[in-house]
């Protein structure tokens, strides 16, 4: 018979790879934002700078998102108990 304490500690790795999971759309995010800025500076390189600027703020705040996921996930593994 499984033991609750395995048990419990088994659930909480599965809990925390799920919340990870969040961090596959900001992966993804941040890809297509490069793909779009290198794109757009191609096409008109006098606007690079404003290009360039816009890109890390949205990088910013698209790195905020897996950051958050890895925090629950962090709060599940040692918190949580």
């Amino acid at each position: 018979m499984i033991e609750a304490d395995s048990l419990s500690v088994g659930l909480k790795a599965i809990g925390a790879g799920l919340a990870m999971v969040g961090a596959l759309g900001p992966g993804i995010g941040i890809g297509l934002l490069a793909q779009g800025a290198m794109q757009a500076i191609g096409r008109n390189p006098d606007a690079a700078g404003t290009i360039q600027t816009n890109m890390i703020l949205a990088i910013v705040f698209t790195e905020a998102i897996a950051i958050y996921a890895l925090v629950v996930a962090l709060l599940i593994v040692f918190v949580l108990g």
